[in-house]
């Protein structure tokens, strides 16, 4: 019997382990957990839906400790000014000369937590760190560590006191997971593990160790951009992402940004799942949480109900699906 060596890749395998690891600070969301894995292998920025109080903010955290990376989080609220994201300059009065203080973006994995809670203002000031990896300052551009992703929790928009994301900041996130309401088994789960003393604040405590670090993350990477994508699996994606911008029920489709998302989404997805080379599977598997944020609903679409993860599931259903 062949080995496959996919199949045994240490990278790999660190990340598989990564999910076990989660799961003894965060009961279910296995599937938020494997978006993130998706996002950290293709370097690109997470949008985290859900109502308060299903630990959007708990699994980062215990996401940034399991890859042993640093993690810091902005509050994001009405006040909140750019500078404080990015970091400003600050007048040293003991060498009576302007210095300047990072910024909380100057990390692994950013926390922006309730990003929609802020105005578009100071959600601007994310584009040129989310698209550019740096900061500019009087002038002056600096380098955020690598790898670096924004991890962006957002409650429904329907919610008082939010700010509806542009489209343009919309954009540079790579995928929209929604956060879901836990089942019954699993939030007593979370009730036995709180009455056993569960702190999450203290996921040290919980038992969550490191079980991968920056190296092998960045072998995982290169193994993804090695993936092999055929020419009629290209056409496919391309297809798929026409197809939305001549739905009649949405006023905006997915970009070509959009496509070039939905090809990395799904070679990542196909590595995971120890294939050298993408099947269609895999792109139908990535497209609602890779496409869902970027498309529009008309008007008389919302009056309607149409939500878009099932415009979504009308566009696989009638594009081709190529053998």
């Amino acid at each position: 019997m062949t080995v496959d060596p996919l199949a045994t890749d240490p990278a790999r395998a660190a990340l598989h382990r990564l999910r076990t690891e989660v799961a003894k600070a965060v009961v279910g969301q296995e599937g938020v957990v494997t978006g993130l894995i998706v996002a950290l292998l293709c370097r690109g920025h997470v949008l985290l839906e859900g109502v308060p109080g299903v630990a959007k903010t708990l699994l980062v955290r215990t996401v940034a400790a399991a890859l042993d990376l640093t993690s810091r989080r902005v509050q994001f609220t009405p006040d909140l000014m750019p500078g404080d994201v990015t970091g400003s300059m600050v007048f040293d009065a003991r060498t009576a000369a302007f210095t300047f203080r990072e910024g909380p973006v100057f990390t692994n994995l950013l926390l922006a937590d309730e990003i929609n809670r802020t105005p578009p203002k100071t959600q601007s000031a994310l584009l040129e760190v989310m698209e550019e990896r740096q900061v500019t300052v009087e002038g002056e551009q600096r380098t955020l560590p690598d790898p670096f992703i924004v991890a962006a929790t957002q409650n429904p928009v329907e919610y008082e006191g939010t700010y509806p994301l542009p489209e343009a900041q919309l954009d540079r996130f790579l995928l929209k997971l929604t956060v879901p309401l836990p089942n019954r088994d699993e939030e007593l789960g979370v009730l036995r593990a709180h009455h056993a003393g569960f702190d999450p604040r203290d996921l040290s405590a919980a038992g969550v160790r490191p079980v991968a670090d920056a190296t092998e993350l960045a072998v995982a990477r290169a193994a993804v951009g090695r993936v092999h994508v055929a020419d009629p699996l290209l056409g496919y994606v391309v297809d798929l992402c026409r197809a939305t911008r001549t739905t009649p029920s949405l006023e905006l489709g997915a970009s070509p940004r959009g496509a070039t998302a939905l090809l990395g989404t799904a070679k990542a997805w196909a590595w995971l799942h120890g294939r050298d080379h993408v099947v269609p599977d895999d792109v139908k598997a990535m497209a609602r949480p890779t496409l869902r944020h970027r498309l529009r609903l008309r008007p008389e679409a919302e009056l309607e109900g149409v939500g878009v993860d099932r415009i979504l599931d009308t566009v696989l259903a009638t594009v081709p699906t190529p053998r």
